[in-house]
């Protein structure tokens, strides 16, 4: 099967290309949001090719596969007139939780002859999908082994473009977590977070560099409030890490207590990350723990075999 599919998140789009189809992705001249090509930080397999914009119209595409509403237009344009949905099989994979009035928000695909897929059940439920046939596909990782170490005392999280994202990312209860235990911060803009004492932030490592160092952290914390499953908490407990989250969205079943700490209450989130960084057998367990239950519900088999479900239906022309 030949996917045309947008690089829009890097670290799903990593494990959907390591499926079993030719991957098309659309690369512009400038790499911008519509044309990003390949990766440059994630390792993807050789399947996932870029196609240059221009030359979008003499390939043949079995499916697309659509991230972001605009997409629709410009997969007819660039594909010499195919309409995704019309002319072209496609399903459109929504990332992200409402941005608006829950639970009222109608998805900006509703209605328009497309089944939509959700990253969790959560999003497939506050979404008002006015009807369109919903499914859900929950995350899967490529496994990138047990890596702990803990060995540098201090909180690790990944967050990308925490002041544009603020509340959403807890990027207020950052300074707290500084003060109280130290915080290590790793992802794409982060060097824009006001200094404070006890923060440290890493701009954009690559994926491989990460599972280097994002594990030597002795704690993983998720600050998320508003926000779809980060697949950056599935790799730190893929990777071993305990974990403090904030038990939003589909995070309260994603980690499991055992996993480390789930709350509601800021006043226990220091607490909690001192916890398991003075008794490191007690973390050690935690993260045990915690890559068992993500290697079992988010694996990257599982995942794939689904998508491959959803695809040969739609293909078909049998999607729901």
């Amino acid at each position: 099967m030949r996917i045309l599919i947008w690089h829009v998140r890097g670290a799903w789009t990593t494990a959907f290309v390591h499926g079993r189809h030719d991957y098309l992705l659309p690369a512009g001249p400038d790499r911008g949001p519509d044309g990003q090509g390949r990766s440059g930080i994630c390792e993807w397999p050789a399947a996932a090719r870029q196609v240059a914009i221009e030359e979008l119209a003499d390939e043949e595409v079995d499916v697309v596969v659509l991230q972001r509403p605009h997409e629709v237009e410009l997969a007819e344009k660039w594909l010499g007139g195919r309409r995704p949905g019309r002319d072209v099989p496609a399903v459109y994979l929504e990332h992200d939780t409402p941005a608006g009035g829950i639970p009222d928000t109608p998805h900006p695909m509703a209605g328009g002859g497309v089944p939509i897929v959700h990253v969790t059940g959560f999003n497939d439920l506050v979404w008002d999908c006015a009807g369109t046939p919903t499914i859900v596909i929950e995350h899967g990782i490529v496994d990138p082994g047990r890596r702990y170490t803990g060995d540098i005392e201090r909180a690790g999280m990944v967050v990308n473009d925490p002041v544009r994202r603020g509340r959403s990312v807890g990027a207020d209860l950052l300074p707290a977590l500084a003060a109280g235990v130290g915080a290590d911060v790793f992802g794409v803009r982060v060097e824009q977070l006001p200094a404070h004492r006890g923060l440290r932030t890493y701009e954009s490592p690559t994926q491989p560099d990460l599972h280097d160092h994002l594990p030597r952290r002795r704690v993983y914390v998720h600050l998320n409030r508003w926000t779809s499953l980060g697949i950056s908490l599935i790799e730190a407990m893929h990777l071993g890490m305990p974990v403090v989250a904030l038990a939003t969205a589909e995070t309260p079943l994603a980690v499991p207590h055992e996993a480390g700490y789930v709350t509601t209450r800021r006043d226990e989130i220091v607490p909690a990350v001192r916890h398991l960084m003075k008794d490191p057998d007690v973390a050690e367990e935690a993260g045990l723990i915690g890559r068992r239950h993500a290697r079992r519900r988010y694996g990257l088999d599982r995942f794939l075999d689904e998508w491959d479900d959803v695809l040969r239906t739609v293909v078909a022309g049998t999607a729901p």
